[in-house]
């Protein structure tokens, strides 16, 4: 499913980025081609092949010409890397923000991290 907050090249990219998180996908395992993938997600080829080249310019995946697609060496570093570095940025300053709205305290989300 998709949303339409993000372009859906990039929310592919990003599934494929949660899939090597999760350890679906390991250093220099094989992802699926960029066909079958696109049947998987049921989108149009062209939109899977511009995942497959941000993935590939982010030095997440590389090809082996004839092989297919597979994961870069130190790729699960670099994603949490980054996705680290736009939480910091993005995510945080709106959730303290509301927050501080709501007179939601620490103390409050530590209790809940608890439970």
């Amino acid at each position: 499913n998709f949303t339409n907050d993000k372009a859906i090249y990039i929310q592919m990219a990003d599934r494929l980025c949660d899939e090597i998180l999760a350890g679906t996908y390991k250093d220099d395992d094989r992802i699926p081609s960029v066909r079958e993938y696109a049947v998987m997600l049921q989108v149009n080829t062209n939109t899977a092949v511009k995942a497959y080249d941000q993935l590939a310019r982010d030095g997440i995946i590389y090809n082996k010409r004839g092989l297919g697609y597979f994961v870069t060496a130190g790729a699960k570093k670099e994603i949490k890397k980054a996705r680290k570095q736009e939480f910091m940025k993005q995510t945080l300053p709106e959730m303290f923000r509301q927050m501080k709205l709501l007179d939601i305290t620490i103390e409050d989300i530590q209790k809940l991290w608890q439970q």
